[in-house]
C-alpha cells in the first residue's frame, strides 16, 4: 500500500498537470492521458483519485477560484479598487483565467449542486454587497447581482484581449491605461456611499 506522502505527492502532481492541461486545452479538449503522463502516473490510478475527467476540472477550477478568492478578496466599499486588483490578477496569471473561462464555455447549464464551489462563492460574495447596501455604502438602487457581474466583467475585460496588448516596452503604460480607465467606469457606475471614501482612478 502506497504511503500518505507518496499518495499525496501523486494527487498533486496530477492537480499540476491537469491544471495546465485545461488552462491549455479546455475541457473537453484536455486529454487524460496527457495529464497521466505529465504526473507519472497511469491513467488507472488518475482514476482512483477522480472518477471523470469534469470531476478533475471542477475540483482543479475549485482551487484556482479559492486562489484568486484569496488574492483579491471583494471590498464592497471600494469597488474600484477591487476591480483593479481583480485585473492585476488576471493580467499576471493569464492561464488561470483561461482555466475558468473554459468552464463557463464547456460545463452543462443547469442548477449547480448545492455544495458546488463557483455557485458558493457567488453567494458569500452577493451577500456581501447586499450587507453593504443595507449599511448604505452601497447604492441600494442595483441588484447585488449585477453589481458583481457588471464589475467582474469590466475587470476582466482586458484579460482574454491579449491579442491587442503591446509586447514591447509600451506594455506596462498600455495595462496601466486600461487598469485606471476600469477603476474609472467602476467608479462612476457604483460610486461610494456618502461618508466613504473611495479612491481616484488612479490611485485604485
Amino acid at each position: 500500500m502506497a504511503s500518505r506522502s507518496s499518495t499525496d505527492a501523486t494527487s498533486d502532481r496530477i492537480i499540476a498537470a491537469a491544471t495546465a492541461e485545461f488552462a491549455r486545452h479546455g475541457i473537453a479538449g484536455a486529454r487524460v492521458e496527457r495529464i497521466a503522463k505529465a504526473a507519472q502516473t497511469s491513467k488507472e490510478r488518475l482514476y482512483a483519485y477522480f472518477r471523470t475527467k469534469e470531476a478533475l476540472y471542477r475540483f482543479v477550477a475549485a482551487r484556482e477560484l479559492a486562489a484568486m478568492a484569496e488574492a483579491v478578496p471583494l471590498d464592497p466599499t471600494d469597488l474600484p479598487g477591487y476591480a483593479s486588483r481583480l485585473h492585476d490578477h488576471a493580467i499576471r496569471h493569464p492561464e488561470r483565467h483561461r482555466l475558468m473561462v473554459w468552464g463557463q464555455l464547456e460545463l452543462p447549464a443547469g442548477e449547480p449542486a448545492a455544495d458546488d464551489p463557483l455557485h458558493e462563492s457567488l453567494r458569500r460574495k452577493i451577500e456581501q454587497l447586499r450587507k453593504a447596501q443595507d449599511a448604505g455604502r452601497l447604492d441600494p438602487a442595483w441588484e447585488p447581482e449585477d453589481i458583481l457581474v457588471f464589475v467582474s466583467q469590466l475587470a476582466l475585460s482586458w484579460a482574454g484581449r491579449t491579442d491587442l496588448v503591446p509586447l514591447d516596452q509600451e506594455r506596462d503604460a498600455f495595462l496601466a491605461a486600461r487598469r485606471a480607465a476600469i477603476a474609472a467606469a467602476v467608479q462612476r457606475l457604483f460610486p461610494a456611499a456618502a461618508g466613504d471614501t473611495a479612491p481616484t482612478a488612479a490611485d485604485a
